[in-house]
């Protein structure tokens, strides 16, 4: 018999989680490489979608920009946030791990080549955020004391009526809820505390650290800072998110392009090997299958396009004009992907250490910095630290949402909900649940399945106020 409550609680997740993940992330073979189903399900919305806008993603890139920075904003409207720390809170739940670790991995299994298409993936995601992120304000419930209430929940199950699929829509609200909650404490929750802590143990001394058989301690610092900040509801979260956000990402770009700035010289040469392993047909990685693979792959998991993570935290904007909160949110796979994956990546290629089999994940990343600046695995362990953190608070607050949706909106719902999910933080830091996290990341992919089906069919009221809006700003 296991020993332990990880092992315990492992032991008997493991069998349903085994299948769980199997059909989640059921795979096709493409030119003897495995393609998952839910990764072209991800990457065709997004393609539709950016056909079906006429570009949108680059057409209104600059306006978006605009609106972002407050260029559009006016006094008087009905939310709780502004348009930047609706766009910083929403960013903090996708930058991460997986945008330092994943795509080392991403390049290590794929090649270079992976860059290309992760790049190609990453703008592809921009249409499909800009449409979800306007239903979620379109749909949105505004309460009595200004609290709002929006995601994909909400127009599956109002936008919907309109459809074909009326008769599904409460069904796929639903699905989406259970899904999100879930997948907010595995994913959002326990890996984070668990992979903070172990960074935090590593450069502490390891086995020799203090903190080495007190991870529980860590885990409950977590817990205290999340319950200070989650407890404050939606406005907190996104006072905290925009100053956290933008501030990891500095230190992370900035050292990126010290690194970038050491090896000048290799620069053409590397952007020509990431062109022509994108296409080209060797064996060792798949070729540029396996690097599309890679690449798409890690994209989605990054940037969540069309899983409907993102409306959630969208939906509580300070605007009257849904259309202007999409344009926002097209710019998250900008910056997740296009700009911080694209830098990791980019880093783990130009050092060559891709190519050590001795390394993976979050140390690979941390080896190719160290290649230039010894001291960067500290920045890098606090960076893993607050981006971790960040993704915490943000998925607290869509599993929160998702909580309400079922369970109701009163004050006792909400605050179980946040003394489960802080106990939760707790137990992650010194669990290793592999079953339960790879449980909820099926979880949390299955949310895209309900919210692209409703994408589709609203899509065209989505595309009539798109032509208003632009007709109002002439643009």
């Amino acid at each position: 018999m296991p020993q332990g409550l990880d092992q315990i609680v492992d032991y008997y997740v493991s069998p349903v989680a085994d299948v769980v993940s199997k059909v989640m992330f059921y795979a096709v073979p493409v030119a003897g490489v495995q393609f998952p189903l839910i990764v072209i399900w991800l990457i065709a919305a997004g393609l539709i979608f950016t056909v079906y806008f006429r570009f949108i993603n680059f057409s209104l890139f600059r306006h978006a920009v605009g609106i972002a920075f407050g260029k559009y904003d006016e006094a008087g409207h009905k939310g709780e946030v502004s348009h930047f720390q609706a766009l910083a809170t929403a960013l903090s739940g996708t930058l991460g791990l997986g945008n330092i670790a994943g795509v080392a991995i991403a390049v290590q299994t794929g090649g270079p080549g992976a860059t290309f298409w992760m790049i190609l993936a990453g703008f592809l995601g921009m249409s499909a955020k800009f449409i979800e992120c306007t239903l979620g304000v379109k749909y949105r419930q505004i309460a009595a004391n200004g609290e709002v209430y929006g995601g994909p929940m909400y127009y599956l199950s109002e936008g919907l009526k309109k459809t074909p699929l009326k008769k599904w829509g409460a069904f796929l609200a639903v699905f989406f809820c259970i899904m999100c909650i879930g997948g907010t404490m595995g994913g959002g929750n326990i890996f984070q505390s668990n992979q903070a802590t172990a960074q935090l143990i590593h450069v502490t001394g390891g086995h020799d650290s203090f903190l080495y058989d007190k991870a529980w301690i860590v885990g409950l610092v977590f817990a205290i800072l999340c319950g200070l900040v989650i407890f404050g509801g939606m406005k907190r979260i996104a006072n905290v998110a925009d100053k956290l956000v933008p501030f990891v990402c500095g230190i992370y770009m900035l050292a990126g392009f010290v690194i970038l700035a050491y090896y000048y010289d290799r620069i053409p040469g590397t952007f020509g090997l990431i062109l022509s392993d994108a296409f080209s047909w060797k064996s060792v990685t798949g070729g540029c299958i396996g690097a599309m693979v890679a690449g798409l792959r890690r994209a989605s998991f990054s940037n969540e396009a069309g899983i409907g993570s993102s409306p959630i935290a969208h939906a509580a904007v300070k605007t009257e004009i849904p259309v202007t909160e999409g344009l926002v949110g097209l710019l998250e796979p900008f910056i997740d992907t296009v700009i911080v994956c694209t830098m990791t990546a980019l880093i783990v290629v130009i050092s060559g250490v891709y190519t050590q089999q001795a390394h993976d994940g979050v140390a690979l990343t941390s080896v190719s910095f160290a290649s230039v600046l010894p001291w960067f695995p500290y920045v890098l362990s606090v960076a893993v630290i607050l981006f971790a953190f960040a993704t915490m608070i943000s998925w607290s607050y869509y599993g929160l949402r998702s909580w309400n949706y079922i369970f109701g909106r009163s004050k006792i719902s909400s605050a179980i909900y946040n003394s489960i999910f802080c106990l939760f933080t707790v137990a992650g830091a010194s669990m290793n649940l592999t079953s339960v996290v790879n449980f909820s990341d099926a979880m949390i992919f299955a949310m895209g399945i309900p919210n692209i089906i409703g994408l589709y069919f609203l899509a065209p009221e989505v595309k009539k106020d798109l032509k208003a809006y632009r007709l109002m700003r002439k643009i």
